[in-house]
């Protein structure tokens, strides 16, 4: 088998005396330039600090992890300063969202970042809405949202971190909490949304496109007869009733054959 594969392949050293410059020059390896001398310094530097695949792999997730990890810390030392408005916007805003204070309009991050001192402003003023769709917020980083407790309206779409145990937490909002959308969160389930019992002060909630959900319309069933007041916005469970009684008028007007 050592004869099979060449010198070059071959992951024999530990990852684990990894340095700034071996990053800085797996930073500029993995540059797509489109050419075989990029390619070679790649498998070059995997091979001289991988024992094996396997190794390389979970490099990869514990520094993707670690990454989340930072993105989500609690903004404390904000919040003690400005409070919790101006902590969660700044928050949501660094992720990549959107908030909206009461009366005002939407701030989203911009390619600039944002501006503080256009937060401080609103120092005062709850936030009502917040949008974080596609961001990289977890169960640590919720903190930063449930401390807005006139929060009405949380958009958390295809947010890859949202689970089950992030859903046990929001019933801190049950007071105020109007408009929820969990569409396209790939870790939300069945136990998750029964967490949810909690909001009864929902209107409208999205719980479409939820690949951890075996069932979506019996599960729709279940979370429109746990909160009555609210739109519940998921699977069209219902579409295949409707043809139904239609057809079935349809054939009872129908002559008889002869």
């Amino acid at each position: 088998m050592r004869g099979k594969y060449p010198r070059c392949l071959r992951l024999v050293a530990p990852i684990w005396n990894l340095s700034a410059s071996g990053s800085r020059c797996l930073s500029s390896a993995v540059t797509p330039e489109g050419n075989q001398r990029k390619g070679g310094m790649l498998l070059q530097f995997l091979a001289d600090r991988f024992y094996d695949v396997e190794a390389l792999r979970d490099y990869l997730f514990q520094k993707q992890l670690s990454k989340v990890h930072k993105k989500n810390r609690s903004f404390v030392g904000i919040k003690k300063r400005y409070g919790p408005y101006i902590a969660g916007a700044s928050f949501v805003l660094k992720q990549g969202g959107a908030v909206k204070f009461q009366g005002q309009e939407w701030i989203r991050a911009t390619g600039h970042g944002y501006s503080r001192l256009k937060l401080l402003n609103f120092q005062a003023v709850p936030i009502e809405a917040v949008d974080a769709s596609d961001c990289a917020i977890n169960y640590e980083g919720l903190d930063n949202i449930l401390a807005l407790k006139e929060l009405q309206s949380l958009f958390l779409q295809r947010c890859p971190h949202v689970d089950d145990w992030c859903l046990s937490r929001l019933h801190q909002l049950a007071s105020s909490l109007q408009e929820l959308s969990l569409a396209g969160c790939p870790r939300i389930s069945e136990r998750g949304l029964a967490c949810l019992h909690h909001l009864q002060n929902l209107r409208r909630l999205d719980i479409s496109d939820l690949p951890a959900v075996s069932n979506p319309g019996l599960t729709q069933i279940l979370v429109e007869e746990m909160l009555p007041k609210c739109e519940v916005v998921g699977a069209e469970w219902a579409q295949g009733l409707k043809s139904g009684p239609e057809e079935q008028s349809q054939d009872t007007a129908s002559p008889l054959p002869t």
